[in-house]
């Protein structure tokens, strides 16, 4: 299952059901990247709303998802 194939997401504050290694690696396994910092071509943060990479995400236009959206993602 390749459904995350040429994204690339940021992860930035705590997560509730993984750890930002597992997150990482679940988004290998199904084919995509992560990255430390924000570009314009970052396909999603996920991320915390306090965070300042949430407020660089909204001025990038980068789709910012919750860690229950991520859930879903990886669930379908």
């Amino acid at each position: 299952d390749r459904r995350f194939a040429g994204k690339t997401f940021v992860l930035t504050g705590a997560l509730e059901h993984f750890s930002r290694d597992e997150a990482s690696a679940i988004i290998e396994r199904f084919g995509g990247k992560t990255s430390s910092f924000q570009v314009e071509k970052t396909s999603y943060l996920l991320a915390a709303k306090h965070r300042l990479e949430y407020q660089k995400a909204l001025t990038l236009g980068t789709p910012i998802i919750t860690e229950a959206e991520f859930l879903d993602m990886i669930q379908e």
